[in-house]
């Protein structure tokens, strides 16, 4: 927690080694560069301290440092995330993949958002990205493609693909041809992409039970879109 002592904030912040402190210190360079404010810090090893005050302000806390120590905080707890989900997944052997796609407009603002739960149902990884303008299969298709790049990433080779779309599902399990050109080259990566794995499934599933995906392309959109 931060401590307001000397006309200055305070934090000090600890590691697992220099270099995640390193990339912590990155992250806060580029916020603090963002704000044109500048924090004074110490790095020892796996330690970081920081002391926030505004020098043309006469060196006293102001709201300018308030708002630095807020982002500061959200990158460490980021970090801290990332870190745990690490530790989690180097022991799962495969994962539950739920992915969903939007276009608000069909073709119009698109987002896809996808999750990765391990066998117990613990949400490792959320995430929504805004995909420009496409169709709502194209956005399907491109956040089932994010998904399963996420997975390999973590080096598991069974996953199983939870989707609301069954145009997409059926596509996958090869019982509907593909005859939309435009899908076609996004289908052929996503393929490309299967053939890494040593196992998957597809299964369809009700919207009500792909939710957390769903909130992560609405989120996406509404970010983007500055609803």
């Amino acid at each position: 927690m931060w401590q307001e002592k000397n006309n200055c904030l305070y934090r000090e912040f600890m590691f697992q080694d220099f270099k995640r402190a390193f990339l912590f210190m990155q992250s806060v360079a580029a916020e603090a560069e963002q704000l044109n404010h500048h924090p004074r810090w110490e790095n020892d090893y796996n330690r970081v301290q920081i002391w926030l005050s505004t020098h043309d302000s006469g060196n006293i806390v102001t709201d300018l440092d308030k708002k630095l120590a807020r982002l500061i905080d959200k990158i460490y707890d980021v970090g801290e995330m990332e870190q745990s989900v690490e530790k989690n997944t180097t022991q799962v052997t495969e994962i539950k993949l739920y992915t969903d796609g939007g276009s608000r407009g069909n073709p119009g603002p698109s987002a896809g958002g996808y999750v990765l739960m391990n066998s117990d149902n613990n949400i490792l990884v959320k995430r929504g990205v805004y995909l420009g303008v496409t169709t709502n299969n194209q956005a399907e298709y491109k956040a089932l493609k994010l998904g399963l790049e996420e997975v390999l990433k973590k080096q598991i080779k069974h996953v199983d693909v939870y989707m609301d779309s069954l145009l997409i599902v059926n596509q996958m399990l090869g019982n509907y041809k593909v005859k939309n050109n435009d899908l076609r080259p996004i289908y052929d990566e996503v393929n490309k992409l299967i053939r890494l794995f040593d196992q998957t499934t597809f299964t369809h599933i009700p919207r009500e039970l792909n939710k957390i995906a769903d909130d992560m392309v609405n989120k996406a959109l509404d970010k983007e879109l500055k609803i």
